[in-house]
């Protein structure tokens, strides 16, 4: 087993912040779904300019048997700026569910991405998301866990508000599955996006190795799911699949802040063929001083995807040397080497 850090978006430090009206006992779905458990954070008040970026909520789940997570849906207030959602054993992190400093029970999110494993990541700014599988594809949770997640709170505007969040989490029967996920995760933290100029950063990871390495044959897997995150200047994503047979365009997204930017793929894209993955972000920035990787005006890059792989990944550029570039007059190119990691995933 390969082992070190998966990528996923880091959350910086703030004050703590009480959500005092947690809501974790889950709503009865009814008949008609009997697989689905919401639960409900918050409020949380904000005053103008506010911003809390290390505040953690959990809630312990409670299941003596294994869930098979085929769909989760978050819906916020204003204010929710963005969140990363884990499942983990339910010993770690002890202390009460609902909201709490993250800082307080060394909440990590690459630890958590290791121990347990990616749930549902929210879109920036995006305040209704769903993140669906096709019929008998799911997230394995084991017996015994809790969901955690970092949220980044920011009041942009003038006015005090009250914000919140619910979650809900459809599981399907085990004797639906036909197919487990796992998280791969891409950061590129060296950014340094020149002033006045459109930029992309790429970082090319090859998977082949460990995969034969480790599992004894070429990647093969499918690909289910794609997110990106990036803040303001954002413009895109792009993800490629890469091999001695050429390079196939997974995705290519050019969506704006505020939107649900994840979105399933119809087909599951087949890794079979194929060694590596190529993944870039895109930028405009019109502004007159170099940006670089943060919360707040800072920039960040990062790519979530759920695959039938039967390991987790986590890579890219993780470093904050971001080299020399190319330049062709139009776009200035970074590219920066891969560091990559894999291990076993959960799997029942």
């Amino acid at each position: 087993m390969v082992t070190g850090r998966l990528a996923v978006v880091g959350l910086g430090a703030a004050l703590a912040l009480a959500g005092c009206g947690d809501n974790l006992a889950p709503e009865d779905p009814g008949p008609d779904q009997p697989g689905l458990r919401t639960y409900h954070f918050g409020p949380y008040d904000l005053a103008p300019g506010e911003e809390h970026a290390a505040q953690c909520v959990s809630v312990t789940l409670g299941n003596d048997e294994p869930m098979f997570v085929n769909e989760v849906s978050l819906t916020t207030g204003p204010g929710l700026h963005h969140s990363n959602w884990f499942w983990v054993p339910d010993s770690s992190y002890p202390g009460p569910d609902g909201t709490w400093r993250c800082s307080d029970r060394g909440f990590d999110e690459p630890l958590a991405a290791a121990v347990g494993g990616v749930l549902f990541a929210q879109s920036t700014q995006a305040t209704a998301e769903t993140q669906a599988f096709p019929p008998g594809v799911a997230i394995p949770i084991p017996p015994h866990a809790k969901i955690v997640a970092g949220v980044h709170l920011l009041n942009a505007g003038d006015q005090a508000i009250e914000t919140g969040l619910d979650l809900a989490v459809t599981s399907i029967a085990q004797d639906e599955l036909r197919v487990q996920l796992a998280g791969l995760s891409f950061t590129y933290e060296a950014l340094e996006l020149p002033p006045g100029r459109s930029s992309s950063f790429t970082v090319d990871c090859d998977l082949g190795e460990i995969h034969q390495r480790l599992l004894g044959r070429a990647p093969d897997f499918d690909l289910y799911w794609v997110l990106p995150h990036y803040h303001t200047l954002g413009r895109g994503i792009d993800l490629v699949a890469t091999g001695p047979g050429g390079d196939t365009t997974v995705v290519s997204t050019a969506g704006a802040i505020g939107e649900p930017l994840g979105q399933r793929l119809r087909p599951a894209f087949s890794m079979a063929g194929h060694t590596g993955l190529r993944f870039t972000c895109r930028f405009d920035n019109p502004g007159d001083r170099v940006v670089r990787w943060g919360n707040g005006d800072q920039e960040m890059c990062v790519m979530l995807a759920f695959t039938g792989s039967e390991m987790q990944w986590g890579g890219g550029a993780l470093d904050r040397d971001p080299g020399p570039p190319s330049d062709d007059g139009a776009t200035v190119a970074y590219h920066h080497a891969c560091e990559l990691y894999g291990l076993a995933a959960n799997r029942w």
